[in-house]
């Protein structure tokens, strides 16, 4: 799918539209993704923060959605696991970037090459309009060569 159309249907998706989760760039190649998250009345918590939920949210799909696209169809990726570390109170408009780089394809590549599962953890950080990093988040994503894909023995 072209980038700037999925940028356009994502910022539709209800879970990110009414919770003020904001795609504002998407490189052609998925290699690049920048997010925001705009604080609005309906989505802070008891403290006038931003909600927890909201900020791991944010960077849910990324990493998972990146590689599909640069792995291509002959591989399984799904997300396995994730941690966020709170590390300040998020006020006003926060962001993260995500960015997959060529070493990381290759390392993924070599590792599922004869079929097995290969598990790969990515982070980045979710920083305030000041430049302060508000969390930290780590996203554990699983990926396979299908077996139609193999090459055989």
């Amino acid at each position: 799918m072209k980038a700037s159309l999925f940028r356009f249907g994502i910022n539709l998706w209800p879970p990110f539209l009414f919770t003020g989760i904001h795609v504002t760039d998407i490189s052609a190649d998925y290699r690049y993704v920048r997010v925001e998250l705009r604080q609005r009345p309906w989505n802070v918590n008891y403290v006038r923060t931003h909600f927890g939920g909201s900020l791991f949210a944010m960077t849910d799909p990324f990493w998972m959605l990146c590689l599909l696209q640069n792995m291509g169809s002959r591989y399984y990726v799904w997300d396995k696991a994730g941690t966020i570390d709170f590390l300040k109170p998020g006020r006003g408009v926060v962001w993260t970037e995500f960015r997959l780089d060529d070493a990381a394809l290759e390392e993924a590549r070599a590792a599922t090459a004869s079929g097995e599962k290969y598990l790969h953890w990515f982070q980045n950080e979710v920083v305030d309009g000041s430049g302060e990093v508000v969390a930290r988040v780590r996203k554990q994503v699983y990926m396979r060569l299908k077996p139609e894909a193999r090459s055989p023995a």
